[in-house]
């Protein structure tokens, strides 16, 4: 791993944040990094190929951005990126744990290998860079962790067992870690974004070999979501500047919603939960000594 050495001199050419931005070369990451640089930023973006991100670079104003290769899934990488990061520029102020790529396949025909892969670049990878940048901004009493989910982060479709399990943890961890870093003056935003015209349902996407006995239920979700690529109604522009609007925001929500389908979806979700606890309130409550 190369980086260049520290060329900030003084504290008027320091950046105003410094970012680190998985998946940097597409979809959110590549929006969200150049929302930072445009807003005076400096940028670390990573992806597996360091290669994917030249052009992205080059095009950055003052020499603000760096790229570096990582791989989700060795975990040995990402504290030597980190430590990189904090050799470049001193700190590390926003960690945004948004690589990775769709799935599908029912639970019976998702493989053991398929789904310890996802959890692997949805799940772990993230936690260790977590790990990795946390102690840099309790030093510095200061941070933010943006995990990007997805709405199916809390509801779930058939042939998405496997992206929405991982989703579903991702969420579940970083609820725990926001109330943990809170008082060390860091902050931990969930994204949850709808459909975006990003490379998920195109070359990011991965599927699991059909079974026929699912045609009728994950054939049906497969066919639309191939179909959808390219024309999502979503613009990875607009999900970049609502995120950093939220990081600047005093009363910014944990969760972060994008998109009119991720609203309504998560909404009737939530709304059914509702209906379940009061239906059901008096045997769910009926179970003690």
């Amino acid at each position: 791993m190369t980086v260049p050495t520290a060329a900030w001199e003084s504290e008027r050419s320091l950046p105003r944040r410094v970012w680190l931005v998985t998946g940097a070369s597409s979809g959110f990451g590549r929006a969200v990094a150049a929302a930072a640089l445009a807003a005076g930023d400096a940028v670390v973006g990573t992806a597996r190929r360091q290669d994917a991100l030249a052009d992205w670079a080059d095009a950055a104003p003052d020499g603000r951005a760096v790229t570096l290769e990582l791989d989700l899934t060795d975990p040995q990488q990402a504290p030597d990126v980190v430590r990189a990061v904090l050799d470049r520029f001193g700190r590390l102020d926003v960690l945004v744990n948004n690589a990775g790529h769709g799935q599908v396949g029912a639970v019976e025909e998702t493989t053991d290998a398929e789904l310890r892969e996802i959890f692997e670049v949805h799940v772990f990878g993230p936690a260790t860079l977590v790990r990795a940048a946390l102690p840099s901004m309790r030093a510095r009493r200061s941070g933010a962790i943006v995990q990007m989910s997805s709405f199916g982060g809390q509801v779930a479709y058939p042939g998405f067992s496997a992206y929405c399990a991982t989703k579903y943890a991702l969420e579940g961890f970083s609820d725990a870690l926001a109330a943990e870093v809170a008082p060390h003056g860091i902050r931990v935003l969930i994204v949850e974004p709808g459909s975006f015209r990003t490379g998920f349902a195109g070359a990011a996407l991965h599927q699991s070999a059909p079974n026929p006995a699912y045609d009728d239920t994950v054939g049906a979700v497969r066919a639309g979501l191939t179909g959808s690529a390219g024309n999502q109604p979503g613009d990875p522009a607009k999900a970049a500047a609502a995120i950093l609007w939220a990081l600047d925001a005093p009363d910014a929500p944990l969760r972060l919603p994008l998109g009119a389908d991720a609203v309504d979806g998560i909404r009737s979700k939530l709304t059914g939960v509702l209906a379940d606890l009061d239906r059901f309130e008096a045997i769910s409550t009926d179970v003690t000594f």
